[in-house]
């Protein structure tokens, strides 16, 4: 084959596989067999393969993913992504029907109502035609870039049909559908792996996968749900009106997205009324999941005129479904033991379908829970999926339980390792104090030292660190850091978690870069109990390094600032350890930052407590508050009338500007600080 005819070629198999895939996912319709269209991809890899210079940047195969991307960079959304009011009141949506009729003051409108779809909302940014960039939504304001991601849903378009408009954005939600969430789950449990708690929260996570291929081959989808114009846009699509909501969701259509069936225009509450009637008792029958209703005023030129409340705009409102319950036998309780020692009580039980999923375990929270149930072997459960979520158990369904049937009582052995449990007072959960001889909790408190807030070792994971124990070659974090080249290599050849040469290479970098990881932060990741992040700062600077740390008796250790009498006696037993005074030698002796070293730059903001809020033009959030920090001022999460200053980025948050103005707080610009630090 000539390079013509391959560019000739790559063309015509990319225009007959966009054909196929829009017929399939759109339209549900199957052109060709499913062999016929894989050799079609195959051909067109093949091909792109050898010529890469005619590979088009729609091509098809970009959905097939191969991208890896180890951070995900945040992005601010050019129009904030807002959220809804909410309620599961009939009575508030008739309020709000009342109240939009009276602000519009008898101007003719009509509303949409639309099903709330039960996923992850996403922004798509789309220049010439070609997407180019997708976020999810993160708080609003700012996202995570996840466009190599995005490419492998096969609902989402990479280059639009006919007359769209030049840059433009659309929104919608990644779903993942019951079936092919219920056959990833079939797949994990089958190689051993836990199964992903619910649907909306696997797609989430499958969306920050660092590896693209593997995000495709979770079986996604993208519904569109809104058309974010240009004001100079046109006011048409051929003879689609794009005035409304609904004109522009059927010019999406056009444009090839899959926009959501289930939506219908509204004249006043009763057609309301219907729609939410109507759905809440079909949504089961939907092939994904839904949580609710979304009312929107239909003319767009109108939702200016309603405007905003401080979180929400007034031309729309979310109704939430409630939560569907169901009663289930209890089949028999059994205990997880977490990275702290806490002891959880699970109910296993006969699987039910809740919710568009099969629930087959759900949380028994602690002790004082399973009393107030008082529950008793082969009761029938109550069980609702919180926030169509997390199943929870509401209740006993006592018109079940048989007569002869047994109190459960709460274990009191800890069900790894049969150490017996303790319980703090004022605490409601019982845990195992054995916290370097459980299994669970060293497994736990490896994992809690490598994470990204802690060590930030990225290269070994939870399979990993299981595979380093199993071989014996870790029992404790300093062991971590004695690992060697041909102790690595080879490792878990069966597993998905093997290591190779550049896995042992990688693994070995990652350690050795963990060194230059500051003192507070080797302080979080040893895992002392009650201490986070905030906690082992405050320690970390109060005492200057891990002796001072070590001898400090427990008054003192309370004396620090947001340190209870709690956090200093769990502190003080931990360094009590011999064996933990042990771990700490060999973390110092391995190079490990065992004292704070100071950085500060200038006393220009001493004595200063400055609130950030917003997104900044020359600084992430994390920089600006470690320059607050640098120059002696203190970076609050808060505003209080101990505020000296808010620094107000893009964006930035309403009800702390509103704060900041009822307490009389100066708020300054990114450019004032700037001129502040360097006065």
């Amino acid at each position: 084959m000539t390079p013509v005819e391959a560019q000739k070629r790559i063309a015509e198999l990319t225009e007959l596989i966009d054909r196929y895939n829009h017929e399939y996912y759109m339209n549900d319709r199957s052109l060709v067999s499913d062999y016929e269209f894989d050799a079609l991809l195959r051909e067109l890899m093949d091909l792109e393969r050898a010529y890469p210079d005619y590979a088009l940047p729609t091509s098809p195969t970009r959905r097939v993913g191969g991208e890896v991307n180890k951070t995900f960079k945040q992005v601010e959304h050019r129009f904030p992504m807002l959220s809804l009011g909410n309620t599961y009141s009939i009575a508030e949506i008739e309020d709000f029907e009342s109240r939009t009729r009276k602000l519009l003051d008898g101007t003719a409108f009509s509303y949409t109502c639309e099903l709330k779809y039960d996923g992850v909302a996403i922004g798509l940014t789309y220049r010439h035609g070609e997407l180019v960039q997708a976020v999810t939504r993160g708080n609003g304001t700012v996202g995570d870039d996840i466009t190599a991601n995005a490419r492998t849903i096969p609902t989402i378009p990479l280059k639009l049909k006919g007359d769209y408009p030049d840059d433009f954005e659309v929104r919608g939600e990644v779903v993942y559908p019951f079936e092919a969430f219920e056959a990833m789950n079939r797949q994990r449990e089958a190689e051993g792996d836990e199964p992903f708690a619910n649907p909306r929260n696997a797609a989430s996570g499958s969306l920050k996968l660092q590896d693209s291929a593997e995000c495709a081959r979770r079986k996604l989808l993208f519904c569109a749900y809104f058309v974010m114009l240009p004001e100079t846009e046109a006011s048409t699509v051929g003879d689609t009106p794009l005035s409304t909501h609904y004109g522009r969701l059927e010019a999406a259509k056009q444009w090839g997205f899959k926009v959501q069936p289930y939506i219908k225009e509204c004249r006043n509450i009763e057609d309301i009324r219907f729609f939410i009637d109507f759905w809440d008792k079909e949504r089961w029958e939907l092939p994904y999941g839904t949580d609710g209703v979304v009312i929107k005023v239909n003319q767009t030129d109108l939702w200016d005129r309603l405007g905003m409340t401080a979180k929400s705009p007034r031309w729309a409102i979310a109704y939430k479904f409630k939560a569907e319950q169901v009663s289930t036998p209890l089949e028999s309780v059994s205990y997880q033991v977490g990275r702290t020692g806490i002891v959880t009580p699970v109910a296993n039980m006969q699987p039910v379908w809740l919710g568009g999923t099969t629930v087959r375990r759900a949380t028994l929270n602690n002790a004082d829970f399973m009393a107030k149930l008082d529950l008793h072997e082969g009761d029938s459960l109550l069980v609702e999926k919180g926030g169509e979520i997390i199943p929870k158990i509401v209740g006993v369904d006592l018109s079940q339980r048989k007569p002869d049937a047994q109190p459960i009582a709460y274990t009191t052995v800890c069900p790894e390792c049969g150490t017996p449990l303790v319980r703090a007072e004022g605490e409601a959960g019982y845990y195992c104090p054995n916290q370097d001889g459980c299994l669970p909790q060293l497994l736990g408190h490896l994992e809690h030292f490598v994470s990204r807030k802690a060590m930030d070792i990225d290269s070994l994971g939870s399979e990993r660190l299981r595979l380093l124990y199993d071989a014996g070659l870790v029992r404790n974090v300093a062991d971590l850091y004695d690992l060697r080249r041909e102790q690595l290599i080879g490792l878990g050849t069966d597993t998905a978690a093997s290591i190779q040469e550049k896995g042992a290479d990688n693994i070995l970098r990652a350690v050795e870069q963990s060194k230059q990881v500051p003192f507070e932060r080797v302080l979080f990741a040893l895992g002392i109990r009650y201490v986070g992040e905030v906690g082992a700062k405050k320690l970390a600077r109060y005492f200057g390094n891990i002796d001072a740390l070590m001898q400090a008796p427990v008054m003192e250790l309370a004396m620090v600032e947001d340190v209870g009498d709690v956090t200093a006696m769990a502190v003080y037993d931990y360094f009590a350890d011999t064996a933990h005074r042990a771990v700490v030698d060999r973390l110092r002796a391995a190079g490990l930052q065992m004292q704070v070293v100071e950085n500060r730059v200038s006393n220009r903001l001493e004595g200063m407590t400055i609130v950030v809020s917003g997104v900044f033009e020359h600084f992430s959030r994390d920089e600006i508050k470690a320059s607050i920090e640098q120059h002696g001022g203190k970076a609050a999460g808060s505003i209080s009338g101990k505020t000296t200053y808010l620094l107000a980025g893009a964006k930035m948050g309403p009800e702390k500007l509103k704060k900041a103005e009822k307490l009389g707080v100066p708020i300054l610009t990114e450019e004032e600080y700037v001129k502040l630090i360097e006065s």
